[in-house]
């Protein structure tokens, strides 16, 4: 076999595998964003079943993001419309899938990414992994073999599934603590991993691409930040030309209570201390975003219709 056949065999080869690939990945693809249909972190991708350009603020990052930012106290206080796309120590290889997912309906004005994800290390392996499985999805759901039906196969892809609670979870359990002075200063500086700076600014060229004003803000938390990691946050930020918001060094304006407002001795914000700090970011937006107030809109009526059912939770619990 001459070199030009054995090149047009392995083009062959490839060609015929990608095929299979991107078919198995069309029937491998939840066909709805809910937990029945194999869908991976719906909280988070609930906002895919949100009505296209209708979120206006985006809030990315781990369960110190969806622990300290309730969308529905913006909404009743300011009209604002937020969208919270936490999970679970989150890596910042997720934090841009999940980021590219929702600019494809989406066109937020502002994105603010919680910055403890930035000190969690991505492993070098997720760097290939998760661009591939975001392309073909069979890599990311190739467990769902054991539940697949007809409609997986005939079936259309239609995302109509949204969380009421835009994405934050509530939790109303009290565990305090003595954080001392875990903000003392220093000149100390944390320093970020190279390949997760590298994300962070691909994350904040995305959103520059969409028209969405890029900050960082740090979630007050004793357990998971400390001023060396301010620090190195800060030191990134003003190289970049970000926003960034510390609150943990804002007692007076985020004034947390440590013996009431944390859920699990200072690791996470509980629903008392998430009002605090959702309280301040509607402040900062008011001041320096242009969001529109959508209250009273006919097209966001969902909104009021989900408000309603987090005031009987909040109210009760």
């Amino acid at each position: 076999m001459t070199k030009g056949k054995r090149a047009l065999a392995l083009l062959a080869f490839f060609g015929g595998l990608l095929g299979i690939l991107l078919g198995l990945s069309a029937l491998f693809q939840p066909k709805n964003n809910m937990s029945e249909f194999g869908m991976e972190e719906v909280s988070a991708n609930g906002i895919l079943g949100e009505r296209r350009d209708s979120v206006d603020l985006l809030v990315l990052g781990d369960s110190e993001a969806y622990s300290s930012v309730s969308p529905m106290e913006l909404w009743r206080d300011r009209g604002y419309t937020g969208y919270v796309c936490g999970t679970s120590s989150q890596t910042l290889d997720y934090t841009l899938e999940l980021l590219t997912r929702a600019l494809e309906d989406q066109r937020p004005r502002v994105v603010l990414l919680e910055t403890n994800a930035i000190y969690r290390l991505v492993p070098a392996q997720k760097l290939v992994f998760t661009p591939l499985a975001s392309r073909l999805s069979v890599f990311r759901y190739h467990d769902r073999w054991k539940s697949l039906g007809w409609n997986d196969l005939l079936g259309e892809t239609r995302f109509t599934w949204t969380d009421d609670w835009k994405g934050y979870r509530y939790y109303a359990t009290v565990s305090g603590t003595a954080p001392g002075d875990y903000m003392l200063p220093t000149d100390a500086q944390e320093e970020i991993p190279l390949r997760n700076r590298h994300l962070v600014e691909e994350i904040a060229r995305r959103c520059q691409e969409a028209g969405a004003a890029f900050a960082l803000f740090s979630a007050p938390s004793p357990v998971n930040w400390s001023t060396p990691r301010h620090n190195g946050i800060q030191a990134l930020a003003q190289e970049m030309g970000w926003d960034y918001l510390d609150l943990n060094l804002l007692p007076d304006q985020v004034p947390i209570d440590w013996s009431r407002d944390t859920r699990d001795k200072g690791d996470h914000l509980n629903h008392a201390g998430a009002v605090k700090v959702t309280a301040y970011l509607g402040d900062w937006l008011a001041d320096n975003a242009s969001l529109p107030d959508h209250r009273g809109d006919i097209n966001y009526a969902r909104w009021d219709d989900a408000l309603k059912k987090y005031e009987g939770v909040v109210q009760s619990g």
